[in-house]
């Protein structure tokens, strides 16, 4: 059923995030390579709408140092506690399925490790060299937690020669302590920031769920923040409640205003938006690169 709950009372989902749900051959093929590799998708982890379009089509977001999380962000799906050390040949199944897939564009992404010093930044970069070693055409955005403002760990990461650096601020500032209660909005954009100090050439991205609370005057005063620090390409969605136990939808924001914001944002001076109720961080990843590419 397309209903969401708001504390004690069920709303219905409107009628624009309604799926289908396709599948097929290529659909299967990718359930089946993730599963006999062992591997971890974003995708059905933390259960996002797209899985079924984008699996059709022969592309995930890989999530790597396992499938657990340090910290218990009120929005997310994915699980946190217990936790292992990081399995040291994930980073060569991740590259084997993507040179079986065939991507010309993977996106690598991963849950929070706080219990490592570096954030676990050792692992993206094996990931990363093990995908250009297997798969020397495919480019390669990463979608990284942030490292508790370890930018020397950073810096190792982006030296590895990601094609895109992704860190999602998900909400605005003032939603912070109940939304995201072990993350800090300032290191999240010092993050960019220093993203392009030490890598100007590496275009930065980031992500915001709407739908949490948020007003529009907070959300533009998040877009200016973002630019300010460097970001190139943002994308915009809505928010859906994942289970009863997370934060409740505060508002479903209809299509038209996503494209309104779009605009804005575009406007204001972004390279690459992708605003719409269905979008997540890594929806059409290859799309939004290029577009940032061809407009430098």
């Amino acid at each position: 059923m397309n209903i969401v709950d708001k504390g004690n009372i069920q709303v219905r989902k409107p009628k624009w995030l309604k799926r289908r749900l396709p599948t097929g051959p290529e659909y299967e093929r990718m359930k089946k390579l993730i599963k006999n590799n062992s591997l971890t998708t974003v995708c059905q982890e933390a259960k996002c709408p797209n899985q079924f379009e984008c699996f059709s089509k022969g592309t995930a977001t890989f999530m790597i140092l396992g499938e657990r999380c340090t910290r218990n962000c009120g929005f997310c799906a994915v699980s946190h506690k217990p936790l292992g050390l990081p399995d040291p040949e994930e980073p060569s199944r991740v590259a084997e399925a993507v040179a079986s897939l065939h991507l010309k564009y993977a996106v690598i992404t991963s849950v929070t490790r706080d219990d490592l010093p570096d954030g676990g930044a050792p692992h993206f970069i094996k990931t990363i060299q093990e995908v250009h070693r297997q798969s020397p055409g495919t480019r390669i955005e990463i979608l990284i937690p942030d490292l508790q403002g370890n930018w020397t760990a950073l810096a190792k990461i982006l030296q590895a020669g990601p094609d895109v650096l992704n860190h999602n601020l998900e909400t605005v500032p003032r939603l912070y302590s109940r939304v995201r209660p072990e993350a800090v909005y300032e290191r999240s954009l010092e993050l960019l920031r220093q993203s392009k100090i030490i890598s100007s050439k590496t275009p930065t991205k980031s992500g915001v769920m709407l739908g949490l609370g948020e007003t529009v005057d907070e959300l533009r005063d998040t877009m200016r923040d973002l630019l300010k620090n460097g970001c190139d390409i943002l994308t915009l969605g809505q928010y859906l409640q994942p289970s009863r136990s997370h934060l409740p939808v505060e508002r479903f924001v209809p299509p038209e205003e996503f494209d309104s914001l779009k605009k804005e944002a575009m406007e204001l001076g972004f390279k690459g938006v992708a605003s719409s109720p269905t979008v997540r961080s890594s929806f059409e990843a290859s799309s939004l690169y290029n577009e940032v590419v061809t407009s430098v």
